[in-house]
């Protein structure tokens, strides 16, 4: 009977919870519970990782209606992105590290100094892949595989989606400095905004209405880039003229090139390990290049309902992330490794219930979007054997933030090195290729090295060194 009378008090207090994580007007995470503390952070992170995730399977389900040649130029693309994405990612780790050590040390002069002077390499790196997209797009897709015919008609969509790669490395690194801060709720609402308005005009420009002309691939390529470009727009709002715990002014535009250097010294290690990662995958699809355009349609079909629940994952471990951090800056290491392990827990429990719905439902998810059954085959495979290492995973993801969240970045990125490219890549050559296995041994390959690098990534956490170090 108590339980029955208390039932709707934990569901207020739910609730009440749940209104302070998504409108960001709690932001002291170094004291107090710790689960209450992941709670407000993973929430807003998790819901910015579901749309970013949701943006996914919606633009391949409208993609896919172009047909097969269409789902190839968008995989193919996709994979040379995981390089735009592996800068971006790697900078917002630097700046997620640096901030909320900053934050955690209660200095948030030194946090904006520092966030404006994350944003300068972007800018740069942003430039160079951009000019890479605009005059050599057919000639990437062709390098990655693609037939001539898949090339001629989606190099447009390289081409756009590559060049003005400067929107999604900024919305990347500016939501990791509103994390850093312990502002979750800021990066969320950026993210809606952007993929929100992705949502609307993905279909509006493929398919078109009314007045609006159907530009098929091209106009899904737009759709991005316009919805980003919002989304940045915003977060540079909040960021000069907005009133939130970072706040840009003149005295932090100068270069500080010492900052900048050890910026740089904490991304390069992220920037290595993602592009470790991201070598690793581009490989991978490679290999099932060579079985043709219905293997790489179902593989891409599959890994965007894989980042459908990744993402929101990727949300929790941001939060271990950003509270390890700030617990760090606040000379609290007991706290910060607490937090780890329990927002890694509780990532396994949200994981483990997808990989139950996977292995029930693969068929008719996959399903939802294309009916070839070749396709359908390739893509159910890959779906049912990543997502058995899933409980494995759901740990190594949320540890490997936290070793960043720290500044420790050198070691995942050797984690990634011997486990992604001495293992995984020779794995699924010879599984695939030389023992004659097809893609299903691209798959296998992946499953079992994602499983064997969280068993190291757990490891390695155990022994605490990362608890010194100094950023």
């Amino acid at each position: 009977m108590p339980l029955l009378t208390n039932a709707p008090q934990r569901t207020r207090r739910f609730f009440q919870l749940f209104k302070i994580a998504v409108t960001g007007s709690e932001k002291e995470f170094t004291t107090g519970s710790i689960d209450r503390a992941i709670f407000l952070l993973s929430i807003p992170m998790i819901l910015e990782m579901a749309m970013e995730s949701l943006f996914a399977v919606v633009d391949i389900y409208f993609v896919s209606h172009l047909g097969v040649n269409a789902i190839t130029a968008v995989g193919l693309t996709e994979s040379v992105l995981t390089l735009v994405y592996t800068g971006a990612m790697g900078l917002s780790m630097a700046a997620t590290a640096m901030i909320a050590r900053r934050t955690g040390e209660k200095d948030p002069d030194a946090a904006a100094h520092a966030a404006m002077q994350s944003l300068y390499p972007g800018l740069l790196i942003s430039v160079l892949i951009s000019l890479a997209g605009i005059f050599f797009a057919k000639d990437i897709l062709l390098v990655m595989g693609a037939a001539k015919e898949v090339a001629d008609y989606g190099y447009v969509y390289t081409q756009i989606i590559l060049g003005g790669n400067i929107v999604i490395i900024l919305l990347f690194l500016i939501n990791g400095i509103f994390r850093g801060a312990g502002d979750a709720a800021l990066a969320m609402r950026s993210l809606w905004i952007a993929n929100g308005l992705n949502i609307i005009l993905c279909p509006l420009l493929i398919s078109g209405w009314g007045p609006i002309p159907a530009l098929g691939l091209k106009g899904a390529a737009i759709a991005t880039f316009i919805g980003r470009g919002t989304g940045v727009m915003y977060q540079l709002y909040h960021l000069v003229k907005g009133k939130d715990l970072i706040r840009i002014t003149k005295k932090h535009l100068a270069p500080a090139f010492p900052l900048i250097g050890a910026i740089l010294k904490i991304a390069a290690g992220a920037t290595a390990q993602m592009l470790i990662a991201s070598a690793s995958w581009i490989f991978l699809v490679r290999i099932i290049s060579h079985f043709g355009k219905d293997a790489v349609a179902g593989y891409t079909i599959a890994i965007r309902v894989v980042i459908f629940t990744i993402l929101p994952a990727w949300g929790m471990a941001n939060a271990a992330a950003a509270l390890v951090g700030q617990n760090l800056g606040a000379q609290q290491p007991g706290r910060a490794e607490k937090s780890a392990w329990r927002a890694a827990f509780f990532n396994m429990i949200f994981l483990g219930v997808v990989a139950v719905v996977f292995m029930v439902w693969a068929p008719a998810i996959i399903g939802f979007f294309t009916t070839d059954p070749v396709v359908i085959t390739y893509g159910v495979q890959c779906i049912r054997l990543m997502s058995a290492g899933y409980v494995f995973f759901a740990y190594g993801m949320v540890l490997t933030q936290s070793f960043n969240g720290a500044g420790d970045t050198r070691t995942p990125m050797l984690i990634n090195m011997f486990i992604m490219w001495l293992f995984q890549m020779p794995l699924a050559y010879t599984l695939a290729i030389l023992l004659k296995m097809g893609p299903v041994g691209v798959f296998w390959a992946m499953a079992i090295s994602e499983s064997t690098s969280a068993l190291v990534a757990i490891w390695l956490f155990r022994r605490g060194t990362w608890k010194q170090v100094k950023i």
